[in-house]
């Protein structure tokens, strides 16, 4: 299927042709965007440099003949390399907030992020965190782009946050990310292996979203996701290598009566085997379900 730039003349008329297109070729989705109408919209509001969040004031505008040959350039790009529309447009959305996202680091898509910004941090009734503003200390470990980093200086007002990172390439777009955040000046960029530079730090939340997925999956991901660092997405051979150390140091790192928020993925079965002592206690989100844990200093015997 191909079309000319002069045939389509509205962005309704370009989304429904760019939704055949992926469904035509056969796309994978789930960095960003949930299916092939959600990602024809944002790669073609993002294109145009207007609002992502919803695409219907915009639908009947009619597109000039340049804008309509850079979208249907976008939309090839997206089939013919199948890399995610993130990676085409350089950006990407948690709870409205834009980041910066490239091939260094994953597209940005934690649950984590919704969990910020629900009723369990600060609203009423049950909280895990009651009053956001008692929040003096924050850890993202394995932060990436450090989007849940800047979300966290952002909720949690009276914190100082420090982000951890493994790779150098993903440092420089975290650093990018953290110098446009405005947060600059609470947020404290690491590199290393995990607690290794924060080694003798303790911290009233943890967060992480670390590698999770198993050997078997790895083995089996589709094109878009081997365009993203294989090492943030490598988990071991059952996924949780990585919060397996996680959990053996955490402990050392939590202050009396703060939390770890931690994203596993599929992997509880295997978590709860293996932790029989530990009460981890799993948060659903819209998109998930058990998915994501979290457990306190105390449940540490802290």
């Amino acid at each position: 299927m191909k079309a000319h730039a002069d045939e389509l003349i509205s962005i309704r008329d370009m989304l429904r042709f760019a939704v055949s297109r992926f469904q035509e070729a056969g796309l994978v989705f789930g960095q960003g965007t949930a299916g092939p109408v959600d990602e024809a919209a944002f790669l073609i509001l993002e294109t145009l440099h207007l609002p992502v969040d919803d695409i219907n004031p915009w639908a009947d505008a009619r597109l000039t003949k340049p804008e309509r040959e850079v979208v249907l350039g976008r939309i090839e790009e997206r089939v013919m390399k199948r890399l995610p529309s993130a990676y085409l447009t350089k950006k990407a959305y948690i709870q409205g907030v834009p980041f910066h996202v490239d091939e260094r680091v994953i597209v940005p898509r934690s649950f984590i992020g919704e969990l910020l910004f629900s009723d369990l941090f600060g609203g009423e009734g049950f909280a895990l965190v009651s009053d956001p503003s008692s929040v003096g200390r924050v850890l993202d470990l394995c932060t990436g782009s450090g989007c849940l980093a800047i979300l966290a200086a952002r909720i949690f007002a009276n914190a100082q946050v420090d982000a951890v990172e493994l790779s150098p390439k993903a440092m420089e777009v975290a650093r990018l990310n953290i110098d446009e955040s405005g947060y600059g000046e609470r947020l404290h960029l690491f590199q290393g292996d995990l607690f290794q530079p924060v080694a003798k730090e303790r911290y009233d939340l943890i967060l992480t979203n670390p590698p999770y997925v198993d050997a078997v999956a790895m083995e089996e991901l589709p094109p878009e996701f081997r365009h993203e660092p294989a090492m943030a997405l490598d988990g071991g051979e059952d996924g949780l290598d990585i919060v397996r150390r996680i959990l053996a140091e955490v402990p050392r790192h939590l202050n009396p009566g703060g939390g770890l928020l931690c994203e596993i993925g599929r992997g509880r079965d295997i978590l709860e085997d293996d932790y029989p002592e530990l009460d981890f206690f799993w948060l659903d989100t819209e998109d998930s379900e058990g998915e994501v844990f979290w457990l306190t200093a105390e449940k540490f015997g802290r």
